[in-house]
């Protein structure tokens, strides 16, 4: 059996086979026990703290330390085999697999540390009053991410002995023309960027760009949905949303409701001062108005009517209680007007005729 296990294989004696196959074996062990460990022992003390934070921390690190134990395993049996350096260097090549896979191993780990920086961020959004904040958390998630992805290849890359300035060098000029087909994906990026932050609206706001009306659906990191009144939905680019002027209906604290009652040209200056004094108290005692500024003044002599300019707020900003408080204005209006025999004007022409006699006819003298 002694002389069995000092033959050789490639240069490597079967005893060394066996001692790393037998290391391997006590890694893989070694991490069960550990794992078998760590959620009936450490976990469990951890769950009993008041604070989540140890919680999802043991989480994130869980499956990235097992694999370790196991990676720790495989060092020692490689420095147990001695695999030789020439004419091949196989020790140089697993050393650098393993140094690679240890990176791996870590960023895993910081990999699984996003989610928890996004449980935050997403408690804190959801505290705040402003929807948009909840995109926030996934972008930045998906940022994060991609950058321990490349980061951890380009240094996976660099453990094999290429170094990373010129693996980016060698994208350079790929990475030009991808930024150049790419400028409006990254300008549209940037404009979601400018709405979470400045906040112009939010999902379910009714806003007006342009010719652009309708409710706020949704905002991407590439577009904005917007449902018309119409119902149908457009898909506007965030760039071009952010630099547009925007009416925000959904903001405004009270709705306006402004007349012009014209009545005819017959009224009194009397039925007038009564009119108006009647219309202004109708608006002090209405249930529905806001009664911090409204506006009622005689103010035109018009083309075809004495007009009556009438300007209040509503307190709701309801659209269907604003029509139903703007309608009730309006028949009181006009039950005040019949009240007072006054008559609402509409737009007429009055056409005078004017028939001039012709001169009387001259006698003719006898001579002609």
């Amino acid at each position: 059996m002694t002389e069995w296990f000092n033959n050789d294989f490639l240069g490597i004696s079967i005893g060394r086979y066996a001692t790393a196959l037998g290391i391997i074996l006590a890694a893989y062990i070694c991490k069960k026990i550990f794992a078998y460990f760590f959620s009936r022992v450490i976990l469990p003390l951890a769950l009993k703290t008041r604070r989540e934070l140890d919680d999802r921390l043991l989480l994130c690190l869980q499956k990235p330390a097992e694999f370790l134990i196991l990676l720790i395993g495989l060092f020692i049996a490689l420095q147990i085999l001695q695999l030789p350096s020439q004419p091949y260097d196989f020790a140089g090549l697993m050393t650098a697999i393993l140094k690679a896979v240890v990176i791996i191993d870590i960023a895993w780990f910081l990999f699984n540390l996003v989610d928890m920086v996004d449980h935050y961020l997403s408690q804190w959004a959801t505290r705040t009053e402003s929807t948009l904040d909840d995109h926030l958390a996934p972008l930045l998630r998906k940022t994060l991410r991609v950058f321990i992805v490349v980061m951890a290849v380009l240094m996976a890359i660099q453990t094999f002995g290429y170094p990373v300035t010129g693996v980016l060098a060698s994208l350079g000029i790929g990475g030009l023309a991808f930024a150049l087909a790419a400028k409006d994906s990254v300008s549209n990026i940037f404009g979601s960027l400018m709405i979470i932050f400045d906040r112009p609206f939010q999902v379910g706001d009714w806003i007006k760009a342009g010719d652009l009306e309708g409710t706020v659906e949704e905002v991407g990191f590439r577009s904005t949905k917007i449902r018309t009144f119409a119902k149908t939905l457009i898909s506007v680019p965030n760039n071009i949303i952010a630099n547009m002027a925007l009416d925000n209906y959904s903001r405004m604290p009270k709705r306006r409701i402004r007349l012009t009652v014209g009545v005819s040209y017959d009224t009194t200056p009397a039925l007038m001062r009564e009119a108006v004094s009647r219309i202004r108290e109708l608006l002090r005692s209405h249930p529905a108005i806001d009664q911090e500024f409204f506006l009622v003044n005689f103010t035109d002599f018009g083309a075809s009517s004495l007009d009556i300019m009438v300007y209040c707020f509503t307190s709701t900003i309801v659209w269907g209680d604003y029509l139903d408080a703007r309608e009730d204005v309006c028949l009181k209006i006009m039950d005040i007007l019949e009240g007072l025999g006054l008559e609402i004007a509409f737009p007429s022409t009055t056409v005078y005729l004017r028939h001039d006699d012709p001169e009387p006819a001259r006698p003719r003298s006898a001579e002609s």
